[in-house]
């Protein structure tokens, strides 16, 4: 007589195996979600200063990046109050952001006060540079 089915121990074997491909993806995963915060914060810092230097060259206002140590501000000088106003603000999550000053645009296309912005957290670390010329760089540490 033949039996129809699989035992009980088969199904366990079955079992701890996909635990065990289950637990492992996991694992993977964990990592890359920290990757996929830090490349979004580097490019989210780009792409910001880009913001700032186009808006200071088209408008014809000086435009500064200002960071804190989870964010940026991007602000705009309005030259009849003498004040510096808000334009955006941007947290980034789960990166620490480090600038050594706030750079500041102008309409000439010109860059004052040259910063280095480090973004890092356990997955990695980048640091962005900005030239006198307003050349924004990035670089994988």
């Amino acid at each position: 007589m033949k039996r129809a089915g699989y035992s009980l121990i088969e199904i366990l074997a079955v079992l701890s195996i996909g635990a065990f491909f289950l637990t492992t993806a996991a694992i993977s995963l964990s990592g890359l979600q920290e990757r996929i915060h830090l490349h979004r914060a580097v490019w989210e810092v780009g792409s910001r200063l880009n913001y700032a230097r186009y808006k200071a060259l088209a408008e014809g206002c000086p435009t500064r990046v200002r960071f804190s140590p989870k964010g940026y501000a991007v602000e705009f000088f309005d030259g009849d109050r003498d004040v510096w106003r808000p334009d955006r603000r941007g947290v980034l999550d789960r990166v620490a952001v480090s600038a050594n000053n706030t750079p500041m645009f102008h309409p000439s296309g010109a860059v004052s006060h040259l910063a280095t912005i480090r973004l890092e957290n356990g997955r990695g670390r980048y640091r962005i540079t900005i030239a006198i010329s307003g050349r924004i760089r990035i670089l994988k540490e």
